[in-house]
């Protein structure tokens, strides 16, 4: 399995269901891919079978079903995998039956912000929250209109003065987080500025940001900036295994099968007609990727599918 993140966890359960020895590889430092680091604390509410949980407890409930069921190596980004005979070997290393991406969007790697900064400036910029409560009691700076920008503001707000600065009037997240942010008395929209000027000014960071159409500058202090333009996402390097695909994701069938015999592929990393960029979509696909090995590898065995006859 490549890719520890919300799928790749619940694919490997699945095939622990099934009797399939597993390893995850991940390249990141911990599991959970973006839930985990993006949105911990957000409540999400497309989850089957939760009315809403929060990204670090569905990362914990898919973590623990695996625990000492699977093996785990994260801080490997898998850069080699060549087939010899019927099985892979990864990184010159692991030989195994069958591969599973699950890789997401792919490697990511946030959009930085962009002003020519100092070391001691980079000290009070982020590109992630792990605890809002960190921020308690301090001016914060949020750069960005996508729900995560939004989603950090909401949960920021619970703890420090939040001012939120979007490029747009128009936020590209979900209305309701706008709403709830114009609702809080300790929140501020600075729409439509730019950032173009940065310093330090008494231990705070002093941006200078410039709003559309005018040419004065105004200049806000903040101890610590969050930035949430986004990121940079690829999952070309599967191109040098010979896996084909189609824009920026990987080329499946029906059965979630690459164009390679034994590799397939799940979750954002892939598309198809109708497919919608859902965790529980990804659980489905895991399902059915999970079902095709097992009838590739044990042609010969009548294969139970439901759970709850297992």
């Amino acid at each position: 399995m490549i890719g520890a993140g919300p799928i790749g966890l619940f694919a490997a359960d699945f095939a622990h269901l099934h009797g399939l020895n597993t390893i995850i590889f991940d390249s990141l430092n911990e599991v959970g891919g973006q839930p985990n680091l993006l949105y911990p604390f957000k409540q999400i509410a497309d989850i089957p079978v939760f009315n809403t949980i929060s990204g670090l407890d569905l990362v914990k409930n898919l973590k623990d079903n695996i625990l000492n069921k699977v093996t785990i190596q994260t801080a490997h980004r898998v850069d080699n995998v060549k087939k010899e005979n019927d099985s892979f070997v990864i990184d010159e290393e692991y030989e195994v039956k069958t591969i599973i991406i699950a890789t997401g969007t792919g490697s990511f790697k946030p959009k930085k912000f962009p002003l020519k900064t100092n070391e001691e400036m980079e000290k009070k910029i982020h590109y992630f929250i792990k605890d809002p409560a960190d921020f308690k009691n301090q001016t914060i700076g949020v750069f960005g209109g996508g729900d995560s920008a939004l989603d950090w503001a909401n949960e920021l707000a619970s703890y420090a003065n939040v001012k939120l600065i979007h490029r747009r009037n128009q936020f590209r997240g979900l209305e309701s987080s706008v709403e709830k942010l114009k609702k809080a008395p300790n929140v501020e929209l600075l729409t439509p500025y730019l950032p173009k000027e940065i310093s330090i000014k008494d231990d705070q960071l002093s941006i200078g940001l410039k709003k559309m159409g005018e040419d004065q500058l105004n200049y806000q202090l903040f101890d610590q900036i969050i930035v949430a333009y986004g990121f940079r996402a690829n999952n070309r390097f599967v191109k040098n295994w010979g896996v084909d695909l189609e824009g920026p994701h990987i080329k499946v069938n029906s059965d979630m099968e690459t164009n390679l015999d034994g590799i397939f592929a799940i979750g954002d990393a892939i598309n198809y007609p109708g497919r919608v960029p859902l965790i529980g979509v990804g659980f489905g696909e895991a399902q059915i990727a999970i079902t095709t090995i097992m009838r590739k590898l044990f042609p010969e065995k009548t294969l139970t599918i439901h759970s709850t006859s297992i």
